[in-house]
């Protein structure tokens, strides 16, 4: 005997689907959580329940940003409310898109720090609160855009 052991290959278990799109309130669009996943280049490792919960916290903290925008509608629906076609779709559409991505990208990165860190992984960390932020701020700018407001307010003092 040599005392060494042989120990199988642990590959990681295939991902899970990631299901329907996300129904939304019946009047802002629901997600494609696939083409989310696959448009923010979020990896496949990660379960599909847990990009689905970010995904629908996501939902929520927009329909909530826009929702005395949508009060001010008309529009039985969002896509009924009229914005300039874009590469197949309506401007709002890819605006509302972008900002559900962005802040569900920012919820998945700000969650996946480790508890234990190195020096160089708090130099990693340091990073990703840059692209937590920058996130945001996509976020939120795609917000403001559809409301038809300016990327920021200022105030004479």
């Amino acid at each position: 005997m040599s005392g060494f052991a042989c120990t199988p290959i642990l590959t990681p278990p295939p991902a899970t689907p990631d299901g329907a799109p996300i129904g939304n309130d019946g009047w802002f669009p629901d997600v494609d959580v696939a083409d989310l996943r696959k448009a923010r280049r979020i990896p496949a490792d990660l379960p599909a329940e847990r990009l689905r919960d970010a995904v629908r916290e996501a939902v929520i903290w927009a329909n909530d940003q826009l929702e005395e925008w949508r009060a001010a509608q008309a529009a039985a629906s969002f896509a009924d409310v009229p914005s300039p076609p874009l590469d197949g779709a309506t401007r709002n559409l890819v605006l509302y898109q972008l900002a559900v991505g962005a802040w569900t990208k920012a919820l998945l990165v700000e969650r996946q720090r480790d508890v234990d860190l190195t020096g160089a992984g708090q130099r990693k960390v340091d990073e990703l609160d840059t692209s937590i932020g920058e996130l945001r701020r996509d976020a939120l700018h795609a917000v403001r855009r559809i409301l038809g407001r300016t990327r920021t307010s200022v105030e004479l003092l």
